[in-house]
């Protein structure tokens, strides 16, 4: 609390507050991006064997004029399960008898059938490349395209406890921007490259470098804004990533490349790289390491910003130390996370919530990563999926004071189980249904995110707040989950509902992967 006491004399919230929220705003909207690109970049283009008669112009040459491209794929290409033309497979050699219909015909699956020995012809009229297309990871390799998304997530979880340490260890501002420099070059190099294991490592590089931009500039936000006013700080940069998230469907819909889309969310952080240099370090990091004098200084440009410039004069070196004795000694005490665990109560409340983050993140990431099998128009849903967070992130606060923590929680994750399991009963023809389902569960998500950002630290004593959140607690219980739901098999994982814990004193109140033909046709 003598922190924020500093804040108040520095003019609280004020112009300086205004323009850091603006300079996070676009990094902020971009993160959503790079983690959900490869709903597009990923994608499964309807897709069939290489085939002469259809694809080699000597061999069609030989073809009798009155057979149209349906004929020439019937004695061709198999019916796969779903009574199209199979994806995986075609005939060793045409099978005219297909074509008689009065005939005597051999039964397709008696005749020799071989795999796609001469590659893939694909469906470009939704998008023009993607990466699956490009390295052909289908049929006998489809298996290896989810790698790409769960090495993402394990870098985000590595990231998540190197960056936490070293942003202690070498203060927030230097850690973010060298993040943002590191996000820029892993994903430009992505262009580049043209091999699948190159550009899983360099997705690597990226996520552990977000996932260090995520938590400075959190880190930076809330400690530099008043205890009032954090929790709306929060949500505003909540509402950021779900502003992100609307961006995204729109850009991928107007850059249907998965390079050009790449290079479209991945440049502007190099401008970023650039416009946070401007942004000072953590005045309270900077007292807390024993750097007092380059504190004050930040708390002065601060002032400045805010129009308080007598604060430059009443705000002194004794003033500081004074103001700050009793936090300096409490950060000195190096609370231990075993507390967590040896305490009744804490050690309770410790379990529970990282079997709330696992189920939440695991759910939540089945859903969003799954936008395919979710609808034929995968554009609008990524929109109406960000149209539908914002909003659950805009009445959180709402929900929260009538409701509470705990009611809030509960009810939206079970409504949020109920949803998923809602899409997954209804029939595949049901696509709108399936889609209001989809939609609901997202937004019970946003509220879910919100509520635990702030419900999470009323829980534990101040000395352990910073060991629960992010990288003690958040991350080795949810990033698991995310890289597990994004491996082979991926199927749904309805959120549990566990008892919750009381609120602290302190508290002011059979995923189908095959892919189908995106406009309901053959690939002729």
């Amino acid at each position: 609390m003598a922190f924020a006491e500093l804040l108040d004399r520095t003019g609280g919230v004020g112009l300086f507050q205004a323009l850091q929220v603006f300079t996070l705003f676009l990094p902020s909207v971009l993160l959503p991006s790079h983690m959900l690109i490869e709903n597009f970049s990923a994608a499964v283009p309807s897709h069939r064997c290489w085939v002469p008669l259809l694809d080699n112009s000597t061999a069609q040459a030989g073809v009798p004029g009155a057979l149209g491209p349906e004929d020439l794929l019937t004695v061709s290409i198999p019916p796969g399960p779903n009574h199209e033309p199979h994806r995986c497979r075609r005939f060793r050699q045409p099978q005219w008898q297909l074509l008689d219909p009065n005939g005597t015909a051999t039964n397709w699956s008696e005749a020799a059938t071989e795999p796609c020995v001469d590659g893939w012809v694909y469906d470009r009229s939704t998008f023009t490349s993607t990466f699956v297309s490009e390295w052909d990871l289908v049929c006998d390799h489809k298996d290896l395209k989810p790698i790409g998304q769960s090495l993402y997530m394990t870098g985000l979880l590595i990231g998540s406890f190197s960056w936490g340490l070293l942003s202690n260890r070498f203060g927030r501002k230097w850690i973010l921007n060298l993040c943002c420099l590191q996000v820029a070059l892993a994903n430009i190099g992505v262009i580049f490259v043209s091999h699948f294991f190159i550009y899983c490592g360099l997705r690597f590089l990226s996520a552990f470098a977000i996932s260090g931009i995520i938590m400075t500039s959190g880190m930076l936000l809330v400690e530099w804004t008043t205890t009032r006013r954090r929790a709306i700080t929060m949500t505003i940069l909540g509402c950021f990533y779900s502003l992100g998230q609307m961006a995204l469907g729109a850009l991928a819909f107007t850059l249907r490349d998965w390079r050009t889309l790449q290079v479209a969310v991945s440049t502007p952080f190099f401008a970023i790289f650039l416009i946070c240099w401007w942004l000072p370090e953590s005045a309270r990091w900077l007292i807390i390491m024993g750097k007092p004098e380059q504190g004050l200084q930040e708390l002065h440009k601060v002032a400045k910003i805010n129009g308080h410039k007598e604060a430059t004069k009443s705000l002194t070196i004794e003033v500081l130390m004074s103001s700050m004795e009793e936090e300096m000694t409490s950060a000195k005490g190096h609370s231990s996370v075993l507390e967590l665990f040896l305490v009744p109560t804490l050690r309770w409340r410790t379990c529970v919530m990282c079997l709330v983050c696992f189920s939440q993140v695991t759910s939540y990431y089945g859903l969003v990563l799954d936008l395919q099998n979710l609808g034929n128009d995968i554009f609008l849903l990524q929109v109406l999926f960000g149209a539908v967070d914002l909003l659950a992130r805009s009445i959180t606060a709402f929900l929260l004071s009538f409701l509470g923590r705990r009611t809030t929680l509960a009810s939206f994750q079970a409504m949020a189980g109920l949803s998923i399991l809602a899409n997954k009963l209804v029939p595949q023809d049901w696509q709108t249904l399936r889609t209001v389902f989809a939609v609901l569960g997202k937004g019970c998500f946003g509220i879910i995110f919100s509520c635990i950002s702030i419900y999470k630290p009323e829980l534990y004593p101040t000395a352990l707040r910073n060991c629960c959140s992010g990288e003690i607690l958040q991350e080795p219980s949810a990033r698991p989950g995310a890289a597990l739901v994004t491996c082979p098999p991926s199927p749904h994982l309805l959120p549990t509902v566990p008892s919750l814990p009381q609120e602290s004193p302190e508290s002011p109140c059979n995923n189908p992967r095959a892919p189908r033909a995106t406009d309901g046709k053959p690939v002729v």
